[in-house]
């Protein structure tokens, strides 16, 4: 089996998650991890701009880093990963969480103003989910009918899907919920569940993850996506396949670090760091708090997924 999480940190990870799923039990952080030990004196201001996903999240860092740094101020602004790299390279924010890759004209803007790229820091994993209404019958997808259902240009081959009649569920038109164009989950879904196709015009975008949610919770014909961490009690994430025939997977840690499920991702902070010289020590201290011990246990209680030590450690080399 192929692991999306590679190396001793990953194996340790999936023990841990074993005997977590045996026990009944919460997932844990890697104990390879290491335990955050505050420096003194620092001081001075962070502003993070960017990912909607990570907003809550980077608010709890920023939260727990301000009590421990009281002469410290974070401002953090999350309207959408497209907003970062603008916001980076205007010197506007020193932190840009994206819940996607930066795109090569993203890094290329970048790179035309300092002459070198962005740094990309893993900080979390999540199951980009598709969300139905808890009581809707329907509750496995492929992904050609997630593009069927979402995309007018369907690439995935399959025939348009507009009523969940056509999924063995009741006879009733399917209300579409997702987010803008400035959403890295929007662009994250658009290439990987989509094909790279284009949205239905019927889509009804939403201000956020959260929003989302609560539309197809509220509306038991909505369907929509949004990380894992979004998931409520009024909702239920579809086990997704990737072709018709294939196993249908459920969006559990389990399945996100054996890399089984289709819609695996890494969330993610962009900084500005020179080659060769130091990252700016502000910057690298919230950056080696929230991919410690107590920063990873913070991604869990928001709902996403650790990193094991050996993909944290890298991040932080």
């Amino acid at each position: 089996m192929k692991c999306f999480v590679k190396g001793a940190g990953a194996l340790a990870l999936a023990a841990l998650l074993g005997a977590a799923s045996q026990a009944g039990a919460k997932i844990a952080v890697d104990p390879a991890l290491p335990d955050y030990q505050a420096a003194a004196g620092l001081t001075g201001s962070l502003n993070s701009v960017g990912s909607d996903t990570l907003n809550n999240v980077m608010t709890l860092w920023a939260e727990r880093f301000q009590q421990l740094y009281p002469g410290v101020k974070i401002q953090i602004e999350g309207k959408g990963s497209a907003t970062a790299p603008p916001a980076l390279i205007a010197g506007t924010a020193q932190l840009g969480p994206m819940s996607r890759e930066m795109k090569s004209t993203e890094v290329d803007d970048f790179v035309k103003k300092y002459g070198y790229k962005p740094t990309q820091v893993k900080v979390a994993l999540d199951a980009l989910s598709v969300f139905l209404n808890r009581d809707n019958p329907v509750g496995k997808l492929t992904l050609p009918e997630v593009d069927a259902i979402f995309s007018k240009t369907r690439r995935g081959g399959h025939r348009e899907i507009s009523n969940w009649s056509d999924l063995g569920g009741a006879n009733e038109a399917i209300t579409l919920y997702g987010r803008n164009s400035a959403s890295g989950t929007y662009a994250f879904f658009k290439e990987n569940a989509l094909f790279g196709g284009d949205y239905k015009n019927e889509v009804q975008e939403q201000p956020g993850s959260a929003s989302v949610v609560s539309a197809v919770g509220r509306d038991k014909a909505g369907i929509g996506y949004s990380g894992m961490g979004y998931r409520t009690s009024a909702v239920k994430a579809a086990r997704i396949a990737k072709e018709q025939g294939g196993e249908y997977v459920a969006a559990t840690a389990a399945n996100v670090y054996n890399g089984k499920y289709p819609l695996k991702r890494y969330l993610y902070i962009y900084v500005n760091k020179a080659p060769g010289k130091d990252m700016d020590p502000l910057v690298a201290e919230f950056v080696k708090f929230a991919l410690s011990k107590q920063g990873q246990e913070y991604t869990i209680k928001d709902g996403f997924l650790p990193l094991p030590a050996s993909v944290a450690s890298a991040a932080i080399e």
